[in-house]
């Protein structure tokens, strides 16, 4: 045997030093850390197969306490996209392709899945002993640059603390199928599809008058599938549980987001904690409340930025001041016609109006466990809150530019968001 696969049999070890070596290194002290575990890594071209195989074993320890410590995919390369670069990120991705190799596809939630496919979480290498080589063929780095990268990744991820999970890692048990119910399925729900739709073809159309038509048809089936829940539930054919999800909201203007992102959730009986230094939201609520809220939020962020754009071509409106004035406007009118619209559409349903599905109205027998079970169900939220986040604070978003104001809110009054329920006109 070479002196060369020697020394690869020590790669193990040797990452676990450096990464180490790394994680408890004060700032002060982090670029020798780095710089001495990345020469030592990158020492000898003979055993980097061997660290290579090494880091992608060590990925199943790292990328795991993650999801132990309640993150998951989305929210780790939130993380690195907030804090460090595109090549970081690259290699972010490819460590949670290499983790998911231990878990079926079974041991995964939907969102889990969604999530790994929107990152296109995938294995394009051969063999492990060539990842290293091919990662760093496909993005230019040297022996150095590449380990140098490596161990910052593994230091950011390795710091992170425990947060609130959102569902069930992988390989835990989540809730248990409903007696007559099937087992959930991993696709995606089909009144979700429709939605994501809808929103699609509402926000790509260049006519005001189909986008309000085709926003308002996906706000009414989330609207109605909403009641549909709690109905169900009333009868004791549904024991949903609330559920959460984590949104990211990113800067610049990150507290008019979320106010955005709260004016949704509420209107759709869920509620929302802020993360601020990670970047991300925790909307709390009931599964299919979820989903809408995720859709229609980033549809009206695009509507919001649209807005915003236009009214920033006109002179006195490029300062800060204003397009903070002018989002926190906007996301306060966005919330009372959400509101006053939600009121609407449950009176109408507690009075025996139903929606179908291709949306024309049915006149059914009013139905008094309406009201009590959404009632119920708010409360259930509220619970699932107060267990998942038992100290929390409330922050204020402060408004500085009055032209901004008034400017957010006549983009509000614009913004296509209903259609019978109190429609808001582009």
């Amino acid at each position: 045997m070479g002196k060369g696969a020697q020394q690869g049999g020590n790669a193990g070890p040797l990452l676990d030093q450096a990464v180490r070596s790394v994680l408890t290194a004060p700032a002060e002290a982090l670029d020798i850390a780095l710089d001495t575990g990345a020469s030592l890594l990158a020492a000898s071209a003979g055993q980097w197969p061997a660290v290579s195989r090494a880091v992608l074993a060590h990925a199943d320890t790292a990328v795991g306490r993650c999801w132990s410590a309640g993150w998951r995919p989305a929210d780790l390369v939130r993380v690195v996209r907030r804090e460090l670069k595109p090549v970081h990120l690259a290699l972010a991705v490819d460590l949670i392709a290499a983790e998911g190799r231990r878990h079926p596809a079974a041991a995964l939630d939907r969102r889990w899945h969604e999530q790994l496919r929107e990152l296109e979480a995938e294995l394009w290498w051969s063999g492990d002993e060539e990842y290293l080589g091919a990662f760093a063929h496909r993005h230019r780095q040297d022996r150095f640059a590449l380990a140098t990268t490596l161990l910052e990744l593994l230091r950011t991820w390795g710091r992170l603390p425990p947060i609130a999970p959102v569902g069930p890692a992988p390989g835990q048990a989540g809730p248990a199928p409903r007696a007559g119910h099937p087992a959930p399925v991993t696709g995606e729900p089909r009144m979700l599809a429709r939605i994501r739709a809808l929103l699609a073809k509402a926000e790509s159309t260049e006519y005001p008058e189909e986008a309000e038509a085709l926003t308002a048809k996906a706000q009414q089936l989330m609207a109605q599938h909403s009641i549909d829940e709690a109905l169900l539930a009333a009868t004791g054919a549904d024991r949903d549980t609330p559920a959460a999800l984590r949104i990211g909201v990113d800067n610049p203007y990150e507290g008019p987001k979320t106010m955005l992102l709260d004016a949704v959730a509420a209107a759709n009986r869920c509620r929302v904690v802020w993360a601020k230094e990670f970047g991300f939201c925790t909307v709390v609520g009931f599964d299919g409340d979820l989903d809408g809220v995720e859709l229609l939020y980033t549809s009206l962020l695009v509507q919001a930025t649209q807005a915003l754009n236009k009214a920033g071509s006109r002179k006195d409106s490029r300062s800060k001041a204003f397009r903070q004035s002018f989002l926190v406007a906007y996301a306060g009118r966005i919330r009372e016609r959400l509101t006053a619209a939600t009121e609407r559409a449950t009176k109408a349903a507690a009075a025996g109006r139903h929606l179908r599905e291709d949306g024309t109205e049915e006149q059914l027998l009013p139905d008094e466990r309406l009201l009590p079970a959404l009632a119920a169900r708010s409360v259930a939220v509220d619970e699932e809150i107060d267990r998942l986040f038992p100290k929390l604070v409330s922050q204020r978003v402060r408004v500085s530019d009055g032209v901004g104001w008034a400017a957010g809110r006549a983009a509000a009054d614009r913004a296509a968001l209903h259609g019978r329920a109190g429609a808001i006109r582009r």
